[in-house]
């Protein structure tokens, strides 16, 4: 790896200039350059360089048209590539929001689906306390009832002051014997 430092040549230039100076396409010779033949007449002279500066004058005029013909061109084609990855960017944002929508869409669905069971549970176990408690309070009502009965019966029978005493030794008895 030294070595191969060592041996890179030392430049100041940068490898992008460097492949921009080998892709460069120069232009043709100008044939301004050593066209000059000094004539003898100063008047003719003068003449001569006035015709060579308005031809230069008019030489410039087209490249500087030509430039900027260039760096029109240039420009809309860069605006034509920022409004086509504006146009992307916008396309993926609306794909992106259709499908955050739909996954809310479905979220909100499942949600209802949950909800709704969980009411139908609910529902189903108020019944079945409903069911049982009903269940519970009839009970009760044919305990009572028996009792009611038991008490009619009992009450049928009433016992005589004289022979409540001797019935409460026999039940004392009786229950003794058990």
């Amino acid at each position: 790896m030294f070595r191969s430092l060592l041996r890179r040549p030392f430049s100041t230039t940068s490898a992008r200039a460097l492949k921009h100076c080998e892709n460069h396409e120069f232009l043709s010779k100008n044939s301004f350059l050593g066209s000059w033949d000094a004539p003898r007449d100063p008047k003719e002279a003068e003449a001569k360089l006035t015709r060579l500066r308005r031809e230069y004058a008019l030489q410039v005029k087209e490249v500087r048209k030509e430039y900027i013909r260039e760096m029109e061109a240039m420009k809309i084609e860069k605006e034509r590539k920022d409004e086509a990855r504006r146009e992307a960017l916008r396309v993926a944002n609306e794909e992106r929001k259709k499908l955050k929508a739909q996954a809310a869409q479905l979220r909100a669905q499942e949600r209802d689906i949950e909800r709704q069971q969980f009411r139908e549970t609910l529902l189903k176990e108020r019944a079945e306390k409903l069911e049982n408690w009903k269940m519970k309070v009839k009970m009760h009502e044919e305990k009572k009832a028996e009792k009611k009965e038991f008490l009619h019966r009992q009450s049928s029978a009433w016992i005589e002051e004289g022979n409540l005493e001797k019935k409460v030794v026999e039940a004392m008895v009786e229950i003794m014997h058990l």
